[in-house]
């Protein structure tokens, strides 16, 4: 399985992995599956820090990073067509970095792993966390 994680399950998984269902503590831990971060989801972690709205053990780019190679994250860019993709979504969530995340799936074929009742609403594969 092929599964993009949203911000906040990545934050989870770092910090606070029993706020993830059993299910999507397994499915995260199963070598057999590809983990995938977002570079929306690295952006979002940094202007939440930069805010004073997420507070961090260090700065985000040493964070995001140690914490992908922990996990075993793969990296997913942001390509030109993952960003005019969002024009073409429905209207069901205002957040732009969720808005990205559910163009990447759709165009990549992945499932993503959200606590986000909003991102469910989406023509995706959703795993709840």
């Amino acid at each position: 399985m092929r599964i993009l994680i949203d911000t906040q399950c990545f934050l989870w998984m770092a910090a606070e992995p029993d706020r993830l269902s059993q299910r999507a503590r397994a499915l995260v831990e199963d070598t057999q599956n590809t983990l995938y971060l977002s570079a929306a989801s690295a952006w979002e972690i940094a202007i939440k820090h930069a805010l004073g709205k997420l507070r961090l053990p260090e700065p985000p780019p040493e964070y995001v990073p140690s914490r992908m190679s922990e996990q075993g994250v793969q990296p997913l860019a942001i390509e030109h067509a993952h960003a005019l993709r969002v024009s073409a979504l429905p209207k069901h969530h205002g957040d732009p970095f969720d808005r990205l995340l559910v163009a990447q799936a759709q165009l990549e074929h992945l499932e993503i792993l959200t606590s986000d009742p909003a991102v469910r609403a989406y023509d995706i594969r959703t795993i709840p966390a």
